[in-house]
């Protein structure tokens, strides 16, 4: 518990750093409101100590669902590259991604100009996911890992080189996830071993019900054309087979050995429709808050798939 509470303070201290530099440069920037000593100052201190709140408090309860049953040990490093079929890169990409956004979008109330919005909400989900990598260090299950910290970096500049560049983010990173029945049952108390019993934590480990999308807006490309604004088009990435990190054999805390490698580990590919719910016209801001939320979810569709295997599938309707 001592090693998780330094780890969100140092989370908080970066938080910290980052509202002191947006604080510095904001005084020499008063473009947004007239009077940027009351209004900007004083929204800029509530967001940066309402995001040190939540932050904290989201580490806590990751704490109590994904670290708990797992010793700690001194400051270590590991090379998992190799491991899942990159499954959990992906994860840690659209994670990072997904907190640089709102985070992103929660600075718009700061009235802060937007260049410091772009980069204090892309940097604030990079300094997460970086703390969480911390707790990973001291975990004798896990360690750090210089390719979750590269994953993070990608997400991170997703969204600050969209918002840079185009002031708007014309592709998003998106996820599903549809639960798997393990028939087997040494396959099912092995995916109750590594992926958990609860849907949550089912739906945040379990890498073989997993699809991470890359969905591209391609009206933004074309703002001339009549091609629907809200209509996108989704390459996705997923993978099955998997038991272990790199092979499917592994031994039981009795020491029983189980040899599954004749299943294969597969990767999978997918092309599908999807919607950009953001596009979708209202004046209703709770219901464009509501679209912004649901917009981190692919909606299911039907989809091509074709497999590490060279085997092609169509699916009537995939999520």
């Amino acid at each position: 518990m001592h090693i998780l509470l330094q780890n969100i303070g140092r989370c908080v201290g970066l938080l910290a750093i980052l509202l002191f530099i947006s604080l510095k440069v904001s005084s020499q920037h008063h473009t947004f409101f007239q009077n940027p000593d009351t209004v900007v100052k004083g929204r800029v201190w509530a967001l940066g100590a309402g995001s040190a709140i939540a932050y904290g408090g989201s580490l806590l309860v990751l704490n109590q669902y994904w670290y708990k049953d797992y010793a700690k040990r001194n400051f270590h490093t590991i090379n998992d590259a190799g491991e899942w079929l990159q499954m959990d890169k992906f994860g840690h990409v659209y994670t990072t991604y997904l907190f640089s956004k709102y985070s992103r979008e929660l600075w718009r109330w700061s009235g802060l100009p937007r260049k410091q919005q772009i980069w204090i909400g892309g940097l604030s989900g990079f300094a997460y996911q970086s703390v969480i990598e911390l707790l990973d260090a001291h975990s004798t299950h896990w360690g750090f890992s210089w390719s979750d910290m590269g994953a993070n970096a990608i997400g991170s500049a997703a969204m600050i080189s969209q918002e840079l560049i185009w002031n708007e983010p014309r592709f998003q990173l998106k996820f599903s996830s549809f639960p798997i029945h393990y028939r087997d049952p040494v396959l099912k108390a092995r995916a109750v071993n590594q992926f958990g019993e609860r849907f949550t934590e089912r739906t945040l480990k379990d890498y073989n019900a997993q699809t991470y999308w890359l969905s591209v807006n391609p009206w933004s490309f074309a703002k001339e054309s009549n091609f629907p604004k809200w209509l996108n088009i989704a390459i996705g990435y997923g993978a099955e087979g998997l038991y272990d990190a790199k092979t499917n054999d592994w031994t039981d805390e009795q020491g029983v050995m189980y040899d599954y490698t004749h299943i294969r580990r597969t990767r999978q590919f997918y092309l599908s429709p999807d919607i950009d719910l953001t596009k979708i016209a209202t004046r209703r801001k709770g219901v464009k808050v509501l679209f912004q939320v649901l917009n981190m979810i692919k909606i299911p569709a039907p989809a091509l798939e074709i497999n590490g295997a060279g085997k092609l599938k169509v699916h009537a309707l995939y999520f």
